[in-house]
């Protein structure tokens, strides 16, 4: 083995866990969203925030980025009447976003 076969080995892997923080951090920002979008904008109560929160979390599978989140969530308001601007979900979705990391760095 040489040095380089090591350096590359530690570069692989920390590739793997920032790949891994950061496939957690999306799906705690999206669950702590939906649960925000549920409870505060929606007015779902108990169990129906949970579920919406999963629903919010398994919505951003469909496709890179956040476009998928955000069309799912603007869809929801446009459906109970509720006015929220595409830019206001994005600018929340970032705010749980550094709350999401902060969670899961508190975690390790």
């Amino acid at each position: 083995m040489t040095t380089f076969d090591d350096r590359e080995r530690m570069f692989e892997s920390k590739f793997a866990h920032d790949d891994a923080m950061n496939f957690k951090a999306r799906a705690r920002r999206n669950r702590l969203f939906g649960e925000w979008v549920g409870a505060e904008l929606l007015s779902l109560e108990g169990d129906d925030i949970a579920v919406y929160a999963a629903a919010v979390v398994k919505s951003d599978l469909e496709e890179d980025g956040d476009g998928d989140v955000i069309r799912k969530v603007h869809a929801d308001m446009v459906a109970a009447g509720i006015d929220l601007s595409d830019h206001r979900i994005e600018k929340r979705l970032e705010e749980f976003m550094s709350e999401a990391r902060r969670q899961v760095m508190d975690e390790i």
